[in-house]
Parts: C-alpha cells; sequence; structure tokens
C-alpha cells in the first residue's frame, strides 16, 4: 500500500488486533521522519477513526519507532509497537487518543458523499444534502461556524448564538423551500416591463401612488425583522439563514420594485401614517423567533398575500400586474416557511400556542382601535374603481370590503394549517391587527 492508499479496515483484519476497536486504518510513510513529512499522512489516517481506533504505519525509516513514540505522547495518543516484517519495513500501530476533531452540529461525516447525492440529471439539491446530514436535535455554540458534518477539533470558542434548537426553528421543508426560493429569483429591471407603465388618470395614479408606499413601508419591515434573527442562528441549521438571506433579497427586490413603480408614472409617493409605523415597530421589537416568524409570516405576510392578489388583479397596467405578481409569489414562499415553522415548533410543544396568542395579544395592545390608514383604504377603492366617477367608485368600495372578508377567512385557514384548532384560529385572526401586515 503506498502513502496515497489509507483505507479502512475491519479492526479483527489484521493479526493481534483488539476485539472491539473503533475501526483501523492502515497507511505506508516509506522513509518519511516524523519531522519530514510523515505526519501529512498520519495525521488523516487518525481523523478516520475514532477514539480507540488503530492506525497500522508502514516505515522503513530507522528512527521511526522513537519519533512517532514521542510524537504520540505530546499529542495524547497511544504507541502500541511495532513488528518486522521480511521485507524490511516495520509495522507501527498507533490508537487515537480523546482529542481531536469529531463531527459539527451532531452530524455524522458526510464528506465523502457528493457523487452518491448528485441527482441522475447532474443536480446537486440543498435539500439533498439536508437528507444526508441532518439538523442536529441540539447545536454546540463551541462549533462556531463549522460546516455541519465538518470535525471540529475540540476546545474552540462558543459563540454567541443563542437559536439552538431544531425544533425551535428548522422545520423539514428549509432546504427545498431554499431550493425553490434560489430557483425562482428574478430582476427588478429586467423582468418587468416598464414600458408597459399606462398613462392614467390623475386620481388613480396618486391612488397606486399610495398604494406602493404601503407596500414598501410594510416590506422594508419585513426585510429589518428576519435579518435581526440572522446573527443569532447556530450554523448547524445553515439553511434556515441561507433561506432567510434569500427572503430578504425578495424583500429588498419588492421594496425597490414598488417604490419605481410609484415614481414611474410621475405620481410620486404617498403618506407613511403613524398607525402603519407603530405596526411596524410592533413586529421590530420581537426578540422570540418564533413569535416574529408567527407575527410577520403567518400573520402578516399571510394576510399581505390577499392584499397583493387585490392590487394584481385591479392592476391599471400591464407592468403593475407583473410586479406584484412576481411579489406575491416570493411572499407565498415566506408565508410557507412561517407556517413550516409553526407547525413544526408546535409539534414539539404544544404549550407554545399559550405565547403565541400572548404576544398577538401585546401587538393588539399596541394598535388600539386603529385601523388601516383612511388614505390606503380610500387609494384601494379608487384602485378597485380604476378611477374616481361616483359609479365606479361605490363597485371598488364594494371590493375592497369583499377583501378584507377574505383576508379573515384566509387568515383561519393558514392558521389552521399552521396546527391550530378552528377555535384558537378564529381567536388568533380576530386580534390580528387590522392594519394588515
Amino acid at each position: 500500500m503506498t502513502a496515497r492508499e489509507a483505507r479502512p479496515e475491519p479492526a479483527d483484519a489484521r493479526p493481534g488486533a483488539s476485539q472491539g476497536a473503533a475501526g483501523a486504518v492502515a497507511v505506508d510513510v516509506g522513509d518519511l521522519a516524523i519531522g519530514g513529512g510523515a505526519l501529512a499522512i498520519l495525521r488523516p489516517a487518525l481523523d478516520l477513526v475514532t477514539e480507540g481506533g488503530v492506525v497500522t504505519v508502514a516505515s522503513v525509516s530507522p528512527a521511526f519507532a522513537e519519533d512517532v513514540a514521542s510524537w504520540c505522547r505530546a499529542e495524547r495518543h497511544v504507541y502500541l509497537g511495532a513488528e518486522r516484517l521480511p521485507d524490511g519495513r516495520a509495522v507501527h500501530r498507533v490508537a487515537r487518543g480523546p482529542h481531536g476533531a469529531a463531527p459539527a452540529g451532531g452530524a455524522s461525516g458526510g464528506g465523502g458523499a457528493g457523487l452518491a447525492l448528485r441527482r441522475p440529471d447532474g443536480t446537486f439539491l440543498a435539500a439533498d444534502v439536508l437528507a444526508a446530514v441532518p439538523f442536529p436535535a441540539h447545536a454546540d455554540p463551541a462549533t462556531g461556524f463549522a460546516p455541519r458534518g465538518a470535525r471540529v477539533e475540540p476546545g474552540g470558542p462558543p459563540y454567541p448564538v443563542d437559536l439552538l434548537d431544531r425544533d425551535r426553528l428548522a422545520p423539514p421543508e428549509t432546504a427545498r423551500l431554499y431550493d425553490q426560493a434560489v430557483a425562482a429569483q428574478w430582476d427588478a429591471t429586467r423582468d418587468v416591463p416598464w414600458d408597459k407603465v399606462a398613462t392614467l388618470p390623475v386620481a388613480l395614479e396618486r391612488a397606486l401612488g399610495q398604494v406602493m408606499t404601503f407596500l414598501a413601508e410594510n416590506e422594508l419591515s419585513a426585510l429589518w425583522v428576519p435579518a435581526k434573527f440572522l446573527p443569532r442562528l447556530h450554523p448547524a441549521y445553515a439553511e434556515v439563514a441561507m433561506l432567510l438571506a434569500v427572503t430578504l433579497a425578495d424583500e429588498a427586490r419588492h421594496v425597490d420594485v414598488f417604490l419605481k413603480r410609484a415614481r414611474a408614472g410621475g405620481g410620486g409617493l404617498g403618506v407613511s401614517h403613524v398607525t402603519t409605523s407603530r405596526s411596524l415597530l410592533s413586529l421590530l421589537q420581537q426578540e422570540d423567533f418564533t413569535e416574529a416568524m408567527f407575527l410577520l409570516s403567518v400573520l402578516g405576510e399571510g394576510t399581505f398575500l390577499d392584499l397583493l392578489r387585490f392590487v394584481e388583479v385591479h392592476a391599471p397596467d400591464e407592468a403593475t400586474s407583473v410586479l406584484v405578481g412576481k411579489a406575491r409569489a416570493d411572499e407565498a414562499r415566506h408565508v410557507h416557511f412561517g407556517l413550516a415553522h409553526v407547525r413544526h415548533a408546535l409539534a414539539h410543544d404544544p404549550a407554545l400556542y399559550d405565547r403565541l396568542e400572548a404576544a398577538v395579544r401585546r401587538r393588539a395592545a399596541t394598535m388600539g382601535d386603529a385601523g388601516v390608514p383612511a388614505s390606503v383604504q380610500d387609494a384601494l377603492t379608487v384602485l378597485a374603481a380604476h378611477g374616481d366617477e361616483p359609479a365606479a367608485v361605490r363597485t371598488g368600495h364594494a371590493a375592497f370590503r369583499e377583501l378584507l372578508e377574505e383576508m379573515g377567512h384566509n387568515r383561519v385557514r393558514r392558521l389552521v394549517a399552521a396546527g391550530f384548532t378552528v377555535t384558537q384560529a378564529r381567536t388568533l385572526s380576530d386580534l390580528h391587527t387590522p392594519n394588515f401586515m
């Protein structure tokens, strides 16, 4: 066997191997000395066995026995002696000691499975990696940024992360949603037909500017809120952070495209209301990840889906319809993750409902009797009416009232899908801020 052919073999496949050893590896270092390159072969071989596992090292160096024994004492491995072979080589046996790298995140290896994970069409998805190297139930802050499945040398400093439990932050769908999100990315400049922006009546252009201002303001909150949790996520759950990072890119694109549409027709931005500011601040003040994702993604963005659909249906031109439709598709993924996250957490902690209801009640208390800002109500009405003619406005107002009813119905439906009872779902839906997000 050459120096390049380190191979695992059963512990009892060699003469004199002890029964029950935790794996064995054989290597050949030729005439290399411990200080002359032999360790570049020996150390990786020891990494392949667990504590107590034996590495046999063939060597023709006369000084190897004394040098390797000294090195083992310094590194807390165990030198088990040597035997001479007829060809003049000596075969040394080294047992791995208690120190050395262990798999990060509680996972077992996975480093050499790359080709096996590739699909027949050549693709290699994050979901395939997660299936091979699953999330640990609990993560150790001392593994730092070591990728899940890597071997980690002990003694590292603890990292300032406090989101450490799989059942509170990492539903099984995470990697699949990340793959979908990456595949669905679009460009706010290239993929929106800006040449299809129509010249609109003044009242309709102003209404559209107000709606786009409101959408952008809410999407800014959806950009800031998840961002505050990224530094707190343990890297063992990297796919959660990766998905949130793509979500942030989505939200940044939405802010960009909504503000562009507000300005594209010459109408400019509308009014930012105190009611909206209070509502969004209450989201930003959340410190619990599950509570924040519930309030933002399940209740807020879930309701936002209906609002975006309303704007898409009543869009006054193709450009507006396309950009809002694309944003709605992104938001559907965000809501899906929120639902999966809450459903996963509730399944492992039924008492979580009380915490979530308390969070909704606290938020509702900050809003008082405030509803949807008047200018937003009026703008949505004029948008649905395609103008401010009285007869059309009557129809637009009816459409706005139907939107509110649809939001309530769909909120209950989503909450039930998240794992709540119908009674719980109705309670939470009734408490949700009337400011949509």
